[in-house]
């Protein structure tokens, strides 16, 4: 049966993802709604050849819309999201607002696709550097438990949405013409620099990204044993984040069986050539739906060759937000 969509934050970075990647996947609806804030109302959106004006979004948007894709930051989804459930839709929601919510599924479809069953009318799309995380690392997991996770990632501007990459792109400008850099979207300098992710230390030093990765990666794997421990910085790359990442598993394992392991797992592209020297890049992984995966060798500081580290890229507005919940909407289809 055909859907009625509604798309909460449609002007903004992943809004604009969400629509590119229904068009693309020609997912089957009967109506969509075009819903923003205030500011955004009365803009014109042409999708699928037709026009749509963006209406403000109200508690009152939501009648006769089945699923709703949220993207329009934490406190939007908490104020109406529930008034979206009222009204008889499933909201998939991309901010962190009901994540670590124990009644509300984390789900990513290529890790536990069964939890989206469960249900009660929100469920919640994880953090982007979890999910680029979890897509390769879980047929790892399926076939030798993963005992500890250390990853860096690098990551990208459009993690802070379209205002990240316009900075980035400004400053770049003046910092060539000999012009100071401005900052207004980022705390400190972007263009040629890098810095600590830019969301609030907790008073275990970890910044809300880090512990992000940590909470939700053992929620969506359903393993609180996993010691997981995280840095994670902004690089001036547009789009798609960096991951290294060093796995410790229960058993020995090899690198070729890694290979094998990721060659055949769903969402994931292996670029391993270590003769030329060529890895993923996030020019590879812009615009595209998998996760890349290479730099796969042993960890030789990790006894009885049970140690593994390798070089995870995954574009960040893509796979990191729109398509992940695209992917759950289809499933509720």
């Amino acid at each position: 049966m055909l859907k009625n969509l509604a798309i909460a934050g449609v002007t903004g970075a992943v809004g604009q993802e969400f629509l590119e990647i229904l068009e693309q996947r020609d997912f089957p609806f009967k109506s969509i709604k075009m819903l923003a804030s205030s500011r955004s109302a009365g803009k014109k959106i042409t999708f699928k050849g037709v026009e749509y004006t963006v209406e403000e979004m109200t508690e009152n948007s939501f009648n006769d819309v089945d699923i709703a894709l949220f993207s329009a930051g934490g406190g939007r989804s908490k104020q109406f999201a529930p008034a979206a459930v009222k009204a008889g839709a499933i909201v998939v929601d991309n901010s962190s607002a009901f994540r670590m919510d124990p009644e509300v599924p984390l789900v990513v479809p290529e890790v536990n696709p069964e939890a989206i069953a469960e249900n009660k009318g929100i469920i919640a799309n994880p953090n982007c550097s979890t999910i680029i995380a979890n897509v390769p690392v879980w047929p790892l997991h399926k076939a030798n438990p993963v005992k500890r996770m250390i990853v860096s990632t690098y990551q990208a501007v459009s993690g802070a949405g379209q205002a990240g990459m316009t900075e980035l792109f400004d400053q770049t400008r003046d910092v060539l013409a000999g012009k100071e850099a401005v900052c207004e979207k980022f705390q400190y300098q972007i263009a040629f620099n890098l810095f600590s992710h830019d969301s609030k230390i907790g008073p275990n030093g970890y910044n809300e990204e880090e512990m992000k990765m940590v909470n939700e990666t053992r929620k969506i794997f359903n393993c609180q044993d996993i010691a997981i421990t995280c840095t994670c910085v902004r690089v001036p790359v547009p789009r798609a984040h960096c991951e290294s990442i060093a796995l410790e598993f229960t058993e020995p394992i090899t690198p070729d069986e890694v290979r094998q392991l990721l060659s055949g797992a769903a969402g994931v592209s292996v670029i391993d050539d270590r003769q030329n020297n060529r890895f993923p890049m996030p020019i590879d992984a812009t615009g595209k739906d998998d996760v890349f995966v290479g730099r796969i060798r042993e960890d030789e500081s990790v006894p009885a060759h049970r140690g593994i580290n390798l070089w995870v890229v995954g574009d960040q507005i893509r796979k990191g937000a729109a398509l992940n919940a695209v992917q759950i909407a289809e499933k509720l289809l």
